[in-house]
């Protein structure tokens, strides 16, 4: 069983993934801690990519067109290294206005490269929408299948020699002048130069890196129905559709504040099956298929940490990233991997600090 390394991440969910891939790939050797958990966010996800829509401002928002863009290519070095196609959606997120209201509310302030189209041609693109008066396209937004992009990342991990996994959660992290311990709850010692943390929604049960009790869980529910002919991610005014496959579509989502509880409630899936009838009449009419929970691990200003500690500079925060994990997944690894290796990021991470709380 392997016990030190060049670096230890911790979370084997997308972040953590995509770090570890990210570092092995400068040539250092990496040992991967995490365990399944009920509720986790990366599988639980819609997997957008949608910075149009749900936008930042400043470096935050530069970071996440960024992450957009570096998708395609991506996944096409994951198909590469392994074989596996990620579906990708490229054709645009369409926020739908249902009412005169709407239709002002998203003519005010469109993204910029976002464009009008109004009902007769929505209704072309999209029939199953003939009920909307109108809607703004962002070309650039999109979906990614989260679900197999998380089972294409565990198979390129277990790929890389330079990667070990460790099965367990981290306890505590103590750091000393050039070196980090990571103790499991199990009593296992790891050692390393550097720890990355991306534990997800628990991170806040791991005692010495002071960054993490900013982060609390979060509960989204979520329903899937068969497919009903949408092609585009649509966005309307309480919720969001994303087309999976030709079989498959899924709703989300609520913003909870309930602990840890990854269960589903009668009152939140009545919430997104009212969402997804008004957006789509013809899914009001369906039975879903599955529901589930996840819990995002949020921050106070819904931002991710990423950076080193101030005061640790053992310690490199990948964590929080709240309802943008999937979309920053590639992009925080690849910075992450800058950071572990002593390098200026490419990226301005000033609205990420640590130590911003």
């Amino acid at each position: 069983m392997n016990t030190t390394a060049d670096t230890v991440v911790v979370g084997t969910g997308v972040i953590g993934l995509c770090s570890a891939a990210a570092i092995a790939a400068t040539g250092m050797s990496v040992i991967l801690v995490g365990e399944h958990r009920d509720g986790e966010a990366s599988p639980a996800a819609a997997g957008m990519l949608a910075p149009s829509v749900e936008k930042s401002v400043g470096p935050a928002h530069n970071f996440a067109v960024a992450a957009r863009a570096v998708y395609p290519a991506y996944l096409e070095e994951i198909a590469d290294a392994i074989g596996i196609r990620v579906p990708l959606n490229r054709l645009g997120i369409l926020q739908v206005a249902l009412s005169d209201k709407g239709v002002k509310g998203l003519q005010k302030e469109p993204a910029a490269g976002s464009t009008w189209i109004d009902r007769n041609e929505l209704a072309l693109l999209e029939p199953t929408l003939g009920h909307a008066l109108g809607a703004i396209m962002n070309p650039e937004d999109g979906a990614v299948d989260n679900v197999v992009l998380i089972a294409a990342l565990n198979e390129l991990v277990d790929s890389l020699p330079r990667i070990s996994r460790q099965t367990g959660s981290a306890a505590s992290v103590s750091s000393n002048t050039g070196s980090v311990s990571v103790e499991l709850a199990s009593g296992t010692r790891l050692s390393a130069s550097k720890v990355v943390l991306a534990p997800g929604a628990w991170a806040g049960s791991i005692f010495g890196a002071p960054g993490l009790k900013f982060i609390t869980p979060c509960r989204g529910q979520m329903v899937a129905y068969s497919g009903i002919g949408l092609r585009h991610v649509i966005y309307g005014p309480r919720g969001y559709v994303v087309p999976r496959s030709a079989s498959s579509t899924v709703v989300g989502s609520t913003m909870e504040d309930v602990g840890f509880d990854a269960t589903t409630s009668p009152e939140g899936l009545n919430r997104v099956t009212s969402a997804a009838a008004e957006i789509a009449p013809a899914l009001g009419v369906l039975a879903p298929t599955s529901t589930w929970a996840g819990l995002r691990p949020v921050t106070p200003d819904m931002l991710p940490l990423i950076g080193t500690d101030p005061g640790l500079p053992e310690i490199v925060y990948a964590c929080g990233h709240s309802r943008n994990g999937i979309l920053l997944a590639p992009l925080t690894g690849k910075t992450v991997a800058e950071l572990v290796a002593g390098k200026s990021p490419t990226f301005d991470l000033s609205q990420f600090r640590p130590d911003r709380f």
